[in-house]
């Protein structure tokens, strides 16, 4: 009799899941909507920014998934994207520059839009999605551009033979400080006249996006389902914004960070090489005073309200479309950035957290999870695996992410990971990594200005004080050390003995 209820059991059992298996495979594939915006940290009003204006963006993340530990792998534009569109960490990848395509050296790797587009999909892009003039043309059904940087030879070798010299070093900064001088376009903030708003390239990136959920909204039973990327390069500089943005802000409402240097300056007790001595896009070669930084953080404010308003639009065209349901929907930032915490004005060489820290906002409408957020640590590399996940195809092998499914129906359950960003400062190895658990944030340099920092965000937000010598600390710090080196193991710029 028990071999009898065993057997009925596992039969129904069975058939329940070939039931499922039928019910899913008839069911009309979900679509994809990523949203990308670009150099925007968590200055949301979701986020508990306190002066944030984000109405759109707030109430996506009400309906939705948001991950409150999010970081990226890379802190500038193109490695970090090219890490979440592939799936691979910077370090698996060594590419490191703004000027490194993926495919003139992976050529096998298939990238996230291709996937989707070689599972039957219809991708469509619009905006920034890779870098610029950097794409994977042929991932995209529409809107991919043929790349203009390649290489396809591989560079002989990715680590010094010999440590950097002061003179060296000495003479490198000085070029990137001419080179950064030649580029005033970047280094300026205007509130431009609210008619000309339809004339700006992240409300055209909105349009086209509009418009491609337009011509889908009546899609026929068994026409493909869509993957659309739409790509908005604000907060990234110029701060340039729509003039009613900026009104949404009052001056005296908007504070310096507590650590606020008018240059970049290394915070007593942390190593040199946590701070680059030159800013790359704001306040270049030039004193940040008081009242130019509060203009200039106004300025970034307003873009990011701009960013919300033309997400806004989108999210409001599914809806009026009628293709919420089917859709799911990303939200997530390329990396984030320091708005003169220590005098940085920049994302490049950020391992702190304001440089690694994003928003990522995930809505699939079938979610049990939807409407709460995770404290869970994750990592862009993610992200590739989920949307797969999500949409019910399979995860290619070799990508060295995890898919947040398990999170997106329990966003409070374990999950005991830990999230990794690097930096290669002087295209000689690796000279920094960073390891992010749920409470601390390790990072470990190598090469000229070596050293290491443990801070406590939660207890100490703007990480002013360094953890890394206190007793009390010492067995978390050799363990993420020990994280940290694995993961860039033969792969960091040789450090000068002795340490200049």
């Amino acid at each position: 009799m028990k071999l009898r209820s065993l057997f009925l059991g596992g039969a129904c059992w069975l058939l329940a899941a070939f039931a499922a298996a039928a019910d899913t495979a008839s069911a009309p594939r979900m679509n994809v909507l990523l949203l990308i915006s670009d150099d925007l940290r968590t200055d949301l009003g979701t986020y508990g920014h306190p002066v944030a204006r984000t109405p759109n963006l707030d109430r996506f993340a009400e309906r939705s998934v948001r991950f409150d530990r999010a970081y990226v792998q890379y802190p500038l534009c193109n490695p970090s994207r090219t890490s979440m569109l592939t799936g691979r960490y910077p370090a698996t990848s060594q590419l490191y520059g703004n000027r490194d395509w993926f495919g003139g050296w992976y050529p096998d790797w298939v990238s996230l839009p291709k996937h989707f587009k070689n599972q039957g999909y219809a991708t469509l892009r619009t905006g920034k999605i890779f870098h610029g003039i950097i794409d994977d043309a042929e991932a995209w059904n529409e809107g991919g551009v043929p790349h203009r940087f390649y290489d396809q030879r591989r560079p002989a070798r990715f680590v010094a033979a010999h440590p950097t010299t002061p003179e060296e070093e000495a003479a490198r900064v000085g070029r990137m400080v001419d080179s950064d001088r030649a580029r005033p376009e970047s280094d300026r903030w205007e509130a431009v006249p609210d008619d000309a708003a339809a004339n700006l390239g992240d409300t055209r990136v909105a349009d086209q996006a509009i418009a491609f959920l337009q011509r889908y909204r009546n899609r026929p039973p068994g026409e493909a389902p869509f993957f659309i990327a739409a790509g908005f390069s604000k907060p990234h500089s110029p701060l340039v914004a729509p003039k009613r943005f900026f009104d949404l802000y009052r001056k005296e409402d908007i504070a310096l960070p507590p650590d606020f240097a008018e240059l970049p300056i290394v915070p007593a007790g942390f190593p040199r090489a946590s701070i680059r001595p030159n800013n790359a896009d704001l306040f270049v070669a030039r004193r940040a005073s008081p009242a130019d930084a509060r203009d200039m953080i106004h300025a970034y404010l307003a873009c990011v309200s701009y960013v919300d308003w033309n997400v806004g639009r989108v999210l409001d065209a599914l809806d009026e479309l009628g293709l919420r349901d089917s859709t799911i929907v990303l939200f997530w930032s390329d990396h984030g950035y320091q708005l003169g915490e220590k005098g940085k004005w920049s994302k490049a060489g950020s391992l702190w957290e304001q440089g690694t820290r994003i928003p990522l906002i995930v809505h699939d409408p079938r979610a049990a999870g939807n409407g709460r957020s995770s404290p869970r640590v994750v990592e862009s590399i993610d992200i590739y695996p989920t949307l797969a996940d999500l949409a019910g195809l399979p995860i290619p092998a070799g990508l060295d992410g995890h898919s947040l499914r398990p999170l997106i129906e329990d966003p409070q359950r374990p999950w005991n990971r830990v999230a990794y960003s690097v930096w290669n400062e002087r295209g000689r190895g690796i000279t920094g990594v960073a390891v992010r658990d749920e409470r601390l944030r390790y990072a470990e340099f190598f090469g000229p200005g070596a050293g290491a920092f443990l801070t406590d965000p939660a207890a100490d937000p703007n990480e002013t004080v360094n953890l890394v010598a206190d007793p009390r600390h010492a067995e978390v710090v050799a363990r993420l050390s020990a994280l940290a080196r694995a993961h860039v193991a033969g792969k960091t710029e040789p450090t000068p003995d002795p340490l200049w």
